[in-house]
């Protein structure tokens, strides 16, 4: 017997199959389809360059071509339209599937950002900074999800998070987590686990959670300014959830549990009307496991494959690009010129990252059983539902602390010490070292999180043996200084020097070639 939470998701993914079947006869947005070529073909090669996560790309553009817009236009009047055909012609929406209607709803959008700025109180010029930063981080995904609707992914997490909430039981000290402070925990972790939202879509939607009418806030609301008044305690307030310090460890089982929910949501969703009849028959829900399975893990291989691609090229041009403009001239300069440390400098990272990306292997086959039986305990009827321990572990004394650390800095020092030796042994200089340390700590950063990714399919988790601690005690703090200089990287927005420099003469460029194509149809009909 289905339980009642997979009937109540069924009922769901039915309800949004009705409504998208809804069809209007409406204006749809249409772009030159040359002029939208030349534009998706940069777009794809800038993505090369800059290369991010495939589900992050169009948000990522929202983000880079609002910062332009407020840099070079000031003013958002008029925003959303020229927003929407750059998304268009860029190849992030498709031609003429976007109604005219959704200009004005994104102008709505983009009129409430700026009022929470703008209304915000006075700070330091720092601080303003920041606080547009977050809230065009935030705006993005608003405006991706107002053109692109995914309430599938948001009933998903729902049914997930119901059921993780029963599921998971907290274990440890005294003063534990308040019922409040769990379900938000869970909620959040249920988000990164199924579709690895980042931070900026995670607080979207705790802003919703906290104020029901977020989506529809206009201007005039005066709960809206309340906000805007208060939107540093705001921002703090939600900083403070998604960095909670037992935030890893609900992530943790949410991750290893995510598959099965993946799964039962790509079964329901090919076929709503029919998913409760596949589900109840087991022989057709086993089958209909099984090529869900293997469609996912087809584009797994698929992913991973094309993460080794782009992400060694994107290092290899990039640093190319930086050993032309600095390392050389600098170090013929001072002398420290070496061929073989300038040779060694630029192919190394990327092959770094190719080999880290390489050696990543899929699930094995005795994973699939397990996720088999993953599926049967949430789809069905139980008495006895399985529990998740999560141990909130107890504090460390000062002294322990101490001790810790002190190892770790000495892990820290021992694994910098080699790697510096062994340049020196080369010949390299010092700005040479400094740059080859900085490559080899981001690459080793995001390849672990490549290689962690490979993982949404696998259940078991994989034992630690004494050669992996080992390498681990050498490896994590090239990783931990990784992910330090990946996010300072990150800050420097360097996107934002592209779009000066290229973005806007190749979008003038671009409207240009559209209204000059116009133009010579408009002649044509004239002969006719």
């Amino acid at each position: 017997m289905l339980s009642q939470q997979t009937q109540q998701l069924i009922s769901k993914y039915q309800k949004l199959q009705e409504l998208s079947e809804i069809s209007e006869n409406v204006p749809l947005i249409h772009v030159d389809e040359v002029a939208s070529k030349v534009a998706a073909f940069y777009e794809k090669m800038k993505g090369i360059v800059d290369w991010k996560e495939e589900h992050l790309l169009r948000k990522r553009m929202i983000e880079r071509t609002l910062k332009r817009k407020i840099i070079f236009q000031k003013e958002n009047k008029e925003m959303a339209e020229s927003l929407i055909y750059e998304l268009i012609r860029s190849g992030h929406f498709p031609n003429d599937s976007i109604p005219e209607s959704k200009i004005d709803e994104i102008q709505k959008i983009i009129n409430k950002y700026f009022f929470i700025f703008e209304k915000s109180p006075g700070q330091n010029q720092k601080e303003k900074a920041q606080l547009q930063s977050w809230l065009i981080d935030i705006e993005s995904y608003e405006i991706e999800k107002t053109l692109s609707p995914s309430m599938e992914e948001e009933t998903l997490i729902e049914y997930m998070t119901g059921l993780m909430t029963e599921k998971i039981k907290i274990q440890g000290r005294k003063e534990k987590l308040n019922e409040d402070e769990k379900n938000t925990q869970i909620y959040i972790a249920v988000q990164r686990a199924l579709f690895k939202f980042d931070e900026s879509t995670i607080i979207y939607y705790l802003l919703c959670k906290k104020y029901s009418e977020w989506q529809n806030f206009s201007s005039s609301s005066p709960l809206l300014l309340k906000i805007a008044e208060n939107i540093y305690l705001v921002k703090e307030n939600i900083e403070k959830k998604l960095n909670h310090p037992l935030s890893i460890k609900f992530l943790k089982i949410c991750e290893k549990y995510n598959t099965p929910y993946l799964i039962l949501g790509d079964i329901i969703s090919e076929k709503p009307n029919n998913a409760k009849e596949n589900l109840e028959n087991t022989e057709i829900l086993e089958n209909k496991i099984k090529e869900s399975y293997n469609q996912r893990l087809k584009k797994l291989k698929g992913r991973l494959k094309r993460a080794a691609i782009y992400s060694t090229l994107s290092i290899f041009i990039t640093k190319v690009a930086l050993a032309l403009a600095i390392e050389i001239p600098i170090d013929k300069l001072i002398g420290d010129f070496s061929s073989l440390s300038l040779g060694i400098n630029i192919l190394f990272p990327p092959f770094l990252m190719f080999l880290i990306v390489a050696s990543i292997r899929p699930p094995k086959e005795e994973n699939f059983e397990r996720v088999m039986m993953e599926v049967t305990k949430i789809v069905y009827q139980r008495e006895k539902q399985d529990i998740y321990t999560l141990k909130i572990p107890e504090k460390r004394g000062k002294m322990l602390n101490f001790v810790i650390f002190f190892i770790f800095g000495l892990a820290f020092l021992a694994s910098f010490g080699i790697i510096i030796k062994i340049l020196g042994k080369l010949n390299f200089g010092i700005l040479s070292m400094l740059i080859f340390i900085f490559f080899v700590s981001i690459i080793s950063f995001l390849g672990v999180k490549i290689r962690e990714r490979s993982k949404e399919l696998t259940i078991k988790e994989k034992k630690d043996t004494f050669i992996s601690s080992l390498f681990d005690f050498f490896t994590l703090p090239v990783i931990e200084m990784g992910g330090w200089l990946s996010e300072k990287w990150s800050r420097l927005n360097i996107a934002l020097i592209i779009s000066a420099l290229i973005d806007m003469p190749l979008l003038a460029f671009v409207q240009f070639l559209e209204q000059w194509r116009y133009f010579l149809k408009e002649k044509k009909e004239e002969i006719h």
